[in-house]
């Protein structure tokens, strides 16, 4: 017979699970949503190649699950129900945000849920505010940089092929795009799948499981394959807001946009940082339609998802902190 906290320690797996599904059907948009709209690839192709790229990257490096499982907080000082709070209020906030089809950060919103569960289980005392620091630092940081790069490096391609027909060139780009879709999709892997990987981590040492924090292997491939599964799903919403309704991208942009975005976030992998796949795509976006002036920018769409960066945080930190103190009462027998 199954104790009780060994049942709501498989809670907590199973919620983990689903919150990496999740991510992966609403960020698919990151890594296909430009050559999508260019026509580069069909979109069943895009989708299957997304989400084998997502359980490749997700192998890669556990430098990111790290930080999520003991940069905000000390594993000593977290529970079962207070994990289980975080990821209620992370699955809240994306699944709302997918609703309305924008493009919110699965990162902050698993971020800001354990925030929050933790606040409402022991006070602000046992949050690292170092770490979280680096995180919101980082917040601002990638999209400027993904803009920048992005820009730069589409005002150099015009430079280098000015005297290049247009046709020819987009054909030529739009088989690059399929190359540059790729590394978006691995680099995605290889950072947001480890969110959940430093979750899971977090309670099997909050149970006991594990003396030290130590990533699991069962634990990489098993949200590597929620991950690509929920990718494989499609995210049709969120697709529309960022490959169509923001910026119309050629071939050439989406190049250019999925090759600055796949720089930025593998560079932010290495260094551990748990960046927002989402704002760096984005951003790259905008920067490549500035390109262009800013006419060619809807500025409707983009407020709205600057307004989703913004409300990320406190949104789903104000989720966690609710779900935990709904949850407790039911829960804290077991």
């Amino acid at each position: 017979m199954v104790d009780a906290p060994a049942l709501l320690l498989g809670f907590v797996i199973v919620a983990a699970l689903v919150f990496d599904f999740i991510n992966g059907f609403h960020d698919t948009a990151n890594a296909i949503a430009t050559c999508i709209s260019t026509k580069a690839i069909p979109i069943r192709n895009a989708i299957l190649m997304a989400a084998g790229l997502n359980f490749l990257g997700a192998l890669v490096s556990t430098h990111v699950a790290t930080t999520i499982g003991k940069g905000i907080v000390d594993p000593g000082n977290v529970s079962q129900i207070v994990v289980l709070s975080a990821l209620a209020g992370a699955i809240f906030w994306d699944l709302l945000t997918w609703r309305y089809g924008i493009p919110a950060s699965s990162s902050h919103a698993i971020i800001g849920g354990l925030i929050g569960a933790v606040v409402a289980a022991r006070g602000f005392q046992p949050l690292h505010w170092g770490g979280i620091s680096e995180i919101l630092v980082a917040i601002v940081l990638s999209p400027v940089t993904g803009t920048i790069v992005a820009f730069l490096l589409m005002v150099v391609i015009y430079w280098v092929f000015r005297d290049y027909h247009p046709s020819p060139l987009n054909r030529a780009f739009r088989r690059l795009q399929i190359l540059s879709a790729a590394f978006m999709a691995f680099s995605h892997g290889s950072n947001d799948a480890q969110k959940s990987m430093g979750v899971i981590t977090l309670a099997l040492v909050s149970y006991g499981t594990l003396p030290t924090f130590a990533i699991p292997v069962w634990v990489i491939l098993a949200c590597a394959a929620a991950m690509a599964l929920g990718t494989a799903m499609g995210g049709w919403r969120i697709i529309k807001t960022v490959g169509t309704d923001f910026v119309e991208l050629k071939p050439v942009h989406g190049f250019c946009a999925e090759t600055s975005s796949s720089a930025v976030i593998l560079t932010a992998t290495a260094m551990g940082i748990p960046i927002s796949t989402t704002h760096v795509i984005t951003s790259a976006i905008l920067g490549v339609g500035l390109t262009h002036g800013k006419r060619k920018v809807n500025w409707g769409v983009g407020i709205r998802i600057v307004w989703a960066w913004v409300l990320t945080i406190p949104a789903s930190a104000a989720a966690g902190y609710f779900a935990f103190r709904l949850l407790s009462p039911f829960l804290v027998k077991l």
